[in-house]
C-alpha cells in the first residue's frame, strides 16, 4: 500500500523522513526549537529543501544549536561561518542567528524555557487544522503575526510572519498536514503530554487573543 503524503514532499529519502517523522510533531525541547528558528530564518528567499540538505552541517557550525554557546558567538565566529560552504553564507542571516540566540536566552530566563514562551501562544496544545489541499494552507495567520511582532519587539530578526508560520508548522504548534496525508490522522489523535505543557512565566500573548483554527473544509 502506497502512503499518501503532503504534495510538497519530493522523492528524496531525507525529505520523506523529515515529513514523516518531524514536520508537525509537537516540539518542547529548547535546543530543537532554537534549531528550527535558525533554519527557518536561513530559508528566507530559498526553499526548505535547500536548507534541509545543509542541516547536519548547520548543527556542526552552530555548536549543536546550544543556545548559550551560540549566544556567546563573537565577530570571529561570524567570519568563520561566512567562510563555511556548508551553510547559507549570508551575513545578515548569520548575525541574526546569534542575535536571536541571545533573545532566546532572555526568554528562557523570563519564562523558564523557550518552549514555555512559545506554547503560551496556543494555550499549551497544538492547533489541528483540516486542510483538504495545499492551496488551502495559509502562509501566515493572526497567530504568526502575533508571534512575529512579539519576537521582533524583543530584538529578533528574520522572524517575519511567513517565517514564523513555517516555524509553527515545523515544530507542531500548528499541524498542517492535509487531510489526505497519512500523518494527518496520526497527529490529529496525538496530545501534548501534560508534563510538557508550559507553566507560569512572564508576559507573552496567550491563545485567547487569536482565532483557533479547527476548520473542516
Amino acid at each position: 500500500m502506497t502512503l499518501v503524503r503532503c504534495g510538497w514532499v519530493n522523492a528524496d529519502p531525507l525529505y520523506i523522513a523529515y515529513h514523516d517523522a518531524e514536520w508537525g510533531v509537537p516540539v518542547t525541547d529548547d535546543r530543537t526549537l532554537f534549531e528550527f528558528l535558525v533554519l527557518e530564518g536561513a530559508q528566507a528567499g530559498l526553499s526548505w529543501y535547500t536548507v534541509l540538505k545543509k542541516r547536519a552541517h548547520y548543527r556542526e557550525a552552530f555548536a549543536g544549536f546550544e543556545v548559550d554557546r551560540v549566544a556567546n558567538f563573537g565577530a570571529r565566529d561570524v567570519e568563520r561561518l561566512l567562510q563555511d560552504p556548508g551553510i547559507i553564507r549570508n551575513r545578515q542571516k548569520v548575525e541574526a542567528a546569534i542575535r536571536n540566540a541571545r533573545v532566546v536566552r532572555q526568554l528562557q530566563d523570563e519564562f523558564g524555557s523557550f518552549a514555555a514562551y512559545l506554547w503560551r501562544f496556543v494555550d499549551g496544545r497544538p492547533i489541528i487544522n483540516h486542510w483538504r489541499t495545499l492551496a488551502d494552507v495559509p502562509v501566515n495567520t493572526a497567530l504568526s503575526d502575533a508571534l512575529s511582532k512579539d519576537l521582533k519587539r524583543r530584538g529578533c530578526s528574520f522572524v517575519g510572519s511567513t517565517i514564523c508560520y513555517s516555524f509553527l508548522q515545523a515544530t507542531g504548534l500548528v499541524m498542517d498536514h492535509v487531510t489526505s496525508c497519512f500523518r494527518h490522522s496520526e497527529l490529529a489523535r496525538g496530545q501534548l503530554p501534560d508534563t510538557a505543557r508550559p507553566q507560569g512565566g512572564g508576559d507573552a500573548p496567550r491563545a485567547q487573543s487569536f482565532t483557533r483554527r479547527d476548520d473542516r473544509l
